[in-house]
């Protein structure tokens, strides 16, 4: 088990402290996001360092979905990961982000022939997910000859974690073939012998809250699977496994766990093939790299009471945690109370609820929670909230994107902090909703 160093804790809450003072939160911007560079960086060091293995190529790709925003994904790029894409929108923000097609791979259980024709014709890692995209790529491929790897998305059925929406390789998920199904490996082998370009094969099991042996055993299944095509087809055709991404985060402490050289130890014991140096890597991780980086600072607006329950009203709520708040026993946030300064509160805990400040009851993003007594002025800090929480806006009330910052710091020094997300400006949010077109007409 590896847990954050003091150092960054104290980044963290240095820059907490400067963003209050500097103004980067105030009343105009009441809540924003912070990332830690040097955090990410350590993480990226860390996943680079844990699968390395003399003779076998790795390629770290970063899952877009978990920061879909240009700077951090330019950031990535410069600590050596690649993308793994899987809308237009993602492939769209990796290539203003300068990460190359070769390093790019595109997943999507909803591809269409455009997106399709695009990355083939960019040369863009692509994992079909099923037999009717198969036969779409055929037809590309008839039409216009690709230097694109291409892979096939296999589901191991091996079962699901503790959350039923990040489980993926459960008996009826929407993703990849079902290998367990009557006929489905003969198809795969037969599609294989068939395609010589097909050389790739992929597998993703899920993400939090899926255990680290249920992992494994996916990718055992899909490297077990490797062998038979290559077998049954007479050649090394099947060069690279794509394992997919999904480490859990611990959002309960500063802890990392589980880590990445924990993972790759365990697939090193449970699929030494895997490192043998016959097959290529490719990885797509995303909230294990960047959540415990982040961190969400809001302003308390008003501090009430309603049946003995004390409730600190914050700006952030639905809209920027909006997993927290619907799911709240899957996806729980640490936070801090902090004062009008953004310093630590003092001052005897009491139990109350932080809420956001979205329309519905249930805009809370802890509930009956222990903390020194917020009042109005104050602020909260949501800790860990660097991957899904700055990029997967939820528009209620029509409530903007906030601002995201990024910070570094020098030893004796205020933090320096580089804008990675401007604010949506009121006009920003009209335009978005259809302000500048005409009205319908009766």
């Amino acid at each position: 088990m590896a847990s954050m160093t003091d150092e960054a804790a104290a980044r963290r809450d240095d820059a907490l402290r400067s963003a209050v003072d500097s103004g980067l939160v105030s009343e105009a911007e009441p809540v924003v996001g912070l990332l830690d560079i040097a955090g990410i960086r350590q993480s990226a060091t860390s996943l680079h360092a844990a699968f390395a293995t003399p003779g076998v190529a790795v390629e770290h790709t970063f899952a877009v979905k978990a920061a879909s925003l240009v700077p951090v994904l330019a950031l990535l790029g410069q600590y050596g990961l690649g993308a793994e894409v899987a809308s237009p929108g993602e492939l769209a923000l990796a290539r203003a982000a300068g990460i190359p097609p070769e390093r790019t791979v595109l997943d999507s259980p909803a591809k269409t022939t455009a997106e399709l024709r695009e990355a083939l014709a960019l040369g863009i890692a692509v994992n079909a997910d099923n037999p009717q995209e198969v036969a779409r790529i055929d037809a590309l491929l008839a039409a216009a000859p690709s230097a694109s790897p291409i892979g096939l998305r296999v589901n191991p059925q091996v079962g699901g974690g503790s959350i039923d929406a990040m489980s993926t390789a459960t008996a009826t998920s929407k993703f990849g073939v079902a290998l367990r199904d009557p006929g489905a490996e003969e198809w795969v082998l037969r599609t294989y012998a068939e395609r010589p370009w097909l050389n790739r094969l992929h597998t993703h099991t899920g993400s939090q809250g899926v255990p680290l042996r249920l992992m494994a055993a996916g990718v055992r299944a899909a490297y077990d699977l490797a062998e038979r095509i290559n077998a049954a087809a007479g050649r090394r055709q099947v060069t690279v496994l794509d394992i997919g991404g999904g480490l859990p985060v611990n959002f309960g402490s500063d802890d990392i766990t589980p880590t990445f050289g924990e993972y790759a130890d365990l697939l090193r014991a449970e699929v030494p093939g895997l490192f043998d140096g016959r097959y290529g890597i490719v990885t797509e991780f995303g909230r294990a790299l960047l959540a415990k980086h982040g961190t969400v600072l809001a302003r308390v607006e008003y501090a009430k009471s309603a049946g003995g329950r004390a409730i600190a009203v914050t700006h952030a709520g639905a809209q920027v945690a909006t997993r927290t708040v619907f799911a709240p026993d899957a996806w729980p946030l640490r936070v801090l109370a902090l004062d009008p300064r953004g310093r630590p509160k003092d001052g005897d805990p009491v139990v109350q609820d932080v809420a956001g400040p979205c329309c519905f009851a249930g805009d809370l993003v802890a509930r009956g929670r222990t903390l020194p007594r917020l009042d109005a002025g104050d602020h909260v800090a949501l800790l860990d909230t660097g991957a899904y929480y700055f990029s997967t806006h939820f528009a209620y009330n029509s409530l903007p994107r906030p601002a995201v910052w990024a910070y570094t710091t020098t030893a004796g020094s205020a933090p320096a902090f580089s804008p990675v997300r401007r604010a949506q400006s009121l006009a920003d949010l009209l335009t978005e909703s259809g302000a500048d077109l005409p009205p319908l007409t009766p």
